[in-house]
C-alpha cells in the first residue's frame, strides 16, 4: 500500500444506543488522524440515543430504521418492526446484499463487539483485514450463549483488540488450544476534557440525601436487581439514601417492579438514558458498579476522573483500575457486600476522606494520545500483514 494512500477503515455496529462500546467507537471515529484514515461507520440499525454523534467528516451508513423513525401508530409500527425483521433475516443470509447498500471497498472493516463479528467476517470483501475488538469474560455464565460463536470467530479474523489484559487471560484460559490470530490489548481511551466539560451542567430534581449514582444499561449482568435489595436493606434500618441509576434496557420492567414491590420508587430512581450523563456523577456523592461482568469499564475511568468514591465489583479489569479503600471499595457480586460497603461509605466518613484525598490527582494516570497511538498503529500493522 503506497504510504500516501489514506487507509479505508468500515466499522460495523449493532446499533448506538448508549453504552461503553459506542462511547468508545465514538472515541475512535473523533480521534484517529483523518489524513491517514478513511473511515465509514455502518450500522445495522440506525437506532440509539448517540446515533447523530457520529462526526461529520465519517460517513454514515445504515441497513434499516432505528426505533426512532417509526410511527407513532401502534399497529402502524407493529408492520414497520415486522418488515424490519424480515429484511435484517434477508440480511443475514445474505451478507452480499449488505455489501451492494455499502457500496465501496475497504482496507479494513473493524467488529466493535461479538455481536458485529458475523457481519465483518461474511462480508464479500475478501481483500479486507478483519479487526475484531473484544470486551466480554468469556467464563461468566450469562454469556455462555454466545461462547462458542465467539469461539468459532475468533480464528477467522487477522487481529483481535481485547479492552484488558484480564480479559485477554481469561479468553485463553478458557480455550488455551484455540488458533489465536494476532492480538493486542489496547484499553479504551477517556475523553477527560470532555467529560469535565459536560460535567458541569446541572442535572433536574437532585435529591438532597446521600446519594448514589450508577449508569450502565439495564441487563440482568449489570446487577441492579441486587442492588435494590441491598437498597432496601439500608432503608429498612434507617440508613437514608437514594440511589440514581441511569440507563435503559430490558430489565427497566424488572426493576421498576422491584421498586413498587419494595416501597422505594422514590429512593431507587430509573432515569432512564441520559445524553449527559457526567453531572450525576458529579453532583452525587458516590458511584457505585454492581455488574456481574465488565472488562474495563469505562464509567469507572468516569468517575474516577470526576473524583467519585466507587463501590464496585472486582470484575475485569476494575481491580487494576481502583485500590481497594485507596480510590474505592472493591466488593464481590453479592448483595451482602453491596449493602456493607454502601453502609460504610454512609457511616465511616474517615474512609470516604481517605479515598477522596486520594482521588485528587488521578487523573494524571491515564494517556489517551498514548492509546490512539497504539490503536493508529495497530491498524497500520495489520494492513502491511
Amino acid at each position: 500500500m503506497p504510504s500516501d494512500k489514506k487507509i479505508k477503515i468500515l466499522f460495523r455496529h449493532h446499533s448506538m444506543e448508549m453504552g461503553g462500546v459506542e462511547k468508545v467507537l465514538l472515541s475512535l471515529l473523533n480521534h484517529l488522524d483523518p489524513d491517514k484514515f478513511e473511515m465509514t461507520v455502518c450500522l445495522t440499525l440506525n437506532q440509539g440515543r448517540l446515533r447523530n454523534e457520529i462526526p461529520k467528516h465519517v460517513r454514515k451508513l445504515y441497513l434499516t430504521d432505528g426505533k426512532e423513525d417509526f410511527s407513532g401508530n401502534p399497529l402502524l409500527k407493529k408492520i414497520q418492526l415486522l418488515a424490519r425483521r424480515i429484511k435484517l433475516k434477508k440480511l443475514k443470509a445474505n451478507p452480499a446484499i449488505a455489501d451492494r447498500l455499502i457500496n465501496d471497498a475497504f482496507d479494513v472493516e473493524i467488529g466493535m463487539d461479538y455481536r458485529d463479528y458475523d457481519a465483518v467476517l461474511n462480508s464479500t470483501n475478501k481483500n479486507s483485514k478483519k479487526i475484531g475488538w473484544f470486551h466480554s469474560e468469556i467464563n461468566v455464565p450469562t454469556f455462555q450463549p454466545a461462547v462458542s460463536g465467539v469461539l468459532k470467530s475468533f480464528p477467522k479474523f487477522d487481529h483481535i483488540v481485547y479492552c484488558s489484559h484480564k480479559i485477554k487471560k481469561m479468553m485463553h484460559q478458557y480455550d488455551p488450544d484455540l488458533k489465536y490470530p494476532a492480538e493486542s490489548v489496547i484499553i479504551n481511551p477517556i475523553p477527560i476534557e470532555e467529560i469535565k466539560k459536560k460535567a458541569k451542567a446541572e442535572p433536574e430534581l437532585f435529591p438532597e440525601e446521600p446519594v448514589f449514582v450508577s449508569i450502565g444499561r439495564l441487563d440482568s449482568r449489570k446487577g441492579h436487581h441486587k442492588l435494590i435489595e441491598a437498597h432496601k436493606r439500608l432503608i429498612d434500618e434507617g440508613f437514608h439514601h437514594s440511589i440514581i441509576i441511569i440507563g435503559e434496557g430490558d430489565e427497566m420492567k424488572n426493576l421498576t417492579s422491584l421498586a413498587d414491590k419494595y416501597n422505594v420508587e422514590n429512593t431507587f430512581i430509573l432515569k432512564g438514558n441520559q445524553m449527559n450523563p457526567y453531572p450525576y456523577i458529579r453532583k452525587a456523592d458516590y458511584f457505585i458498579l454492581p455488574s456481574e461482568t465488565e472488562a474495563r469499564p469505562l464509567v469507572i475511568t468516569e468517575a474516577l476522573i470526576l473524583q467519585k468514591p466507587i463501590i464496585a465489583t472486582n470484575v475485569g479489569d476494575v481491580g487494576l483500575m481502583i485500590k481497594d479503600r485507596e480510590t474505592g471499595y472493591l466488593i464481590n457480586y453479592e448483595v451482602n457486600e453491596m449493602y456493607s460497603a454502601m453502609k460504610a461509605f454512609l457511616t465511616d466518613f474517615d474512609l470516604i476522606n481517605h479515598i477522596r484525598k486520594n482521588l485528587t490527582d488521578i487523573e494524571s494516570q491515564f494517556d489517551n494520545q498514548r492509546i490512539f497511538n497504539s490503536i493508529e498503529e495497530m491498524i497500520v500493522r495489520v494492513c502491511k500483514s
